[in-house]
């Protein structure tokens, strides 16, 4: 608090026990303020949903091709500087940028749901945050979401991953459900916080990526494309099956 009396949409979510709420960076920059924002800053609708020209037929298509797929930021789409507030550090990981096309060539929305606790430990502000923002968005094309937690590990929030707080958020923000969206990541905590959610995960190991967070995922990819790959080939695999069963009869 700044000193100025106490802020009175806050007051009102303390009073009715809600956790912290997890930030969509959509909305504009508002002045640094420690502790949790009250609920998540939302200004635009979500992307057009008619957004697939697929060759074949579309409604086998639509039904394996998730309806959105979130990344994680720091060690998936760009190298993890720790508590990066600085625009010029960003450096996108091998393969992300053609990754992140893909997605989008196929008709795919994308957003990025990240843990940002150094807000909660005074290493960063909200406009650092946005900046790096900018930055990311200017690197790989817009974004159709974003969400982040600014809290820390003993804040009690719901949004920082593992939680499901901000895959939840993400896919609320673009209007998909969770089950059909997929979530990216390099450690557990980002699968954990897809599954938590009812979406797929698929862990993409860094070598700060611990070899049992390896183990644990359901699925991996040894590059991003190679994830995105994964994704987009499955329903093309499924194609192939459905053909060869229609060409049997």
């Amino acid at each position: 608090m700044n000193g100025h009396g106490a802020d009175p949409l806050r007051a009102a979510e303390a009073r009715a026990g809600a956790p912290p709420a997890p930030w969509p960076l959509d909305s504009p920059p508002l002045p640094d303020r420690r502790g949790a924002p009250p609920a998540p800053w939302l200004l635009d609708g979500p992307p057009p949903r008619g957004r697939r020209t697929p060759q074949g037929p579309p409604r086998l298509r639509d039904r394996f091709l998730p309806d959105a797929v979130l990344f994680d930021r720091d060690g998936t789409l760009v190298a993890d500087v720790p508590y990066n507030g600085d625009p010029s550090r960003v450096v996108p990981m091998p393969s992300a940028r053609a990754a992140v096309a893909a997605v989008r060539a196929a008709g795919i929305p994308t957003g990025v749901v990240s843990n940002q606790s150094g807000v909660a430990r005074g290493l960063l502000t909200r406009w650092q945050v946005e900046a790096v923002r900018r930055r990311v968005d200017e690197l790989f094309g817009p974004f159709a979401v974003w969400a982040v937690c600014p809290h820390g590990p003993d804040d009690g929030c719901g949004c920082r991953k593992p939680a499901p707080g901000l895959v939840l958020a993400a896919c609320e923000r673009l209007g998909v459900p969770a089950a059909r969206t997929v979530v990216i990541g390099d450690i557990g905590t980002d699968v954990a916080a897809a599954h938590a959610a009812g979406a797929r995960g698929v862990l993409v190991p860094t070598p700060v990526t611990r070899p049992q967070e390896i183990g644990a995922a359901g699925e991996t990819a040894p590059t991003l494309i190679d994830a995105v790959r994964l994704l987009l080939g499955s329903e093309d695999r499924a194609v192939t099956r459905q053909q060869r069963s229609g060409d049997s009869r």
